[in-house]
């Protein structure tokens, strides 16, 4: 749909709605959420907090991106714990797990792999790269040249990865989360609004509180309970749970409030680029995701205002040119609170 693939101007919603529920339509039945579905995503959750202390929204909105088949984007200054969250989430999957440390020399073939010349065998051999994962922690990404950057592309966008003509798939699930800092940071490439769009959510960490931050010294006194993290969930499970997300209910009036909020970025005269078509859908099966993580198999629209945040606020671009890049994302962050508080929410 041509119409749907230009930023700049409005679409009606009646196609943008039925585009959303083409893309989203399964073929299985209503929804029935069991207790060991329930059961599994509470105990990891668990699993994670006791890692990350007093920060139970950015770890269930970690495992939203999750279950909705979604990359990460943790931004923060260092030290608050970016690289901890990555860890542990992954560590308390079942799944295969690489970490790459980005940096400014940090070639394309370091991420993807390469094909060596095998002098025995007097033929080029496949080498995979790291990103041939379930999960993929990408720390410091806005450490590595845009060159480096963009060799993500494919592979968040398509689950896949492209080396001399030929197709590699990657294996599933599949997931990106990237850490970086703020971009006004010293050595740091800001990554391009095509990098930026594919991640699902943007999350940022914060400060602990003075009592989960005397825990945090208490807790490692003595050990790292990053090292205490056991799997708690196999890749059939978060597999199934993908699933599962898919099949929560999403009714009409919610899904006309999700595109009013996408109209009025598009539409906006604060803002030079509203939200994409991915954008919208990220939206949409993330507030899915975080129906289900909560117990529901039908969405409300408390999961659409609470996500538009961390959904939208990355792929906006504020007009205000004279505004330095950190009040960029704040500016960005009030715009869409702004549009919320105008529009009506269906009962």
């Amino acid at each position: 749909m041509e119409a749907l693939v230009r930023y700049g101007s409005p679409c009606p919603s009646a196609m943008m709605r039925d585009w959303i529920v083409n893309e989203t339509r399964t073929q299985t039945e209503d929804l029935v959420l069991s207790f060991d579905a329930v059961a599994k995503i509470a105990e990891l959750q668990a699993a994670v907090e006791t890692v990350i202390r007093g920060k139970a929204d950015t770890v269930k909105f970690a495992l939203v991106a999750l279950f909705a088949k979604g990359h990460l984007l943790i931004e923060d200054v260092p030290g608050i714990g970016k690289t901890t969250l990555s860890n542990a989430l992954a560590r308390a999957l079942d799944l295969s797990i690489h970490r790459i440390q980005f940096t400014s020399d940090l070639l394309p073939s370091d991420v993807i792999g390469l094909s060596i010349f095998d002098q025995q065998g007097g033929d080029f051999v496949w080498k995979p790269g790291p990103i041939f994962s379930n999960i993929v922690i990408a720390d410091e990404i806005n450490r590595a040249t845009p060159k480096t950057q963009s060799a993500l592309l494919e592979a968040m966008a398509e689950e896949q990865v492209t080396v001399e003509g030929i197709s590699r798939g990657l294996p599933l699930p599949f997931m990106v989360v990237a850490t970086q800092n703020p971009s006004e940071h010293h050595g740091t490439y800001p990554l391009p609004e095509s990098q930026l769009d594919r991640f699902m959510l943007r999350l940022h960490m914060g400060y602990p509180s003075l009592n989960d931050e005397r825990k945090i010294v208490r807790d490692r006194a003595e050990i790292n309970p990053l090292d205490y993290v056991q799997p708690v969930m196999s890749q059939d499970d978060i597999l199934e749970l993908q699933k599962l997300t898919s099949q929560v209910r999403f009714d009409t009036a919610l899904l006309d409030y999700l595109l009013s909020i996408v109209t009025a970025t598009r539409a906006s005269d604060s803002l030079e680029l509203g939200v994409s078509p991915r954008g919208t859908l990220a939206l949409f099966r993330s507030a899915q995701a975080l129906a289900l993580i909560e117990g529901r198999d039908f969405c409300i629209a408390d999961d659409i205002k609470r996500l538009v945040v961390p959904c939208f606020a990355h792929r906006i671009i504020v007009n205000s040119r004279s505004a330095g890049l950190k009040n960029k994302t704040r500016e960005a962050e009030q715009i869409l609170s702004d549009i919320l508080q105008k529009l009506t929410v269906p009962i």
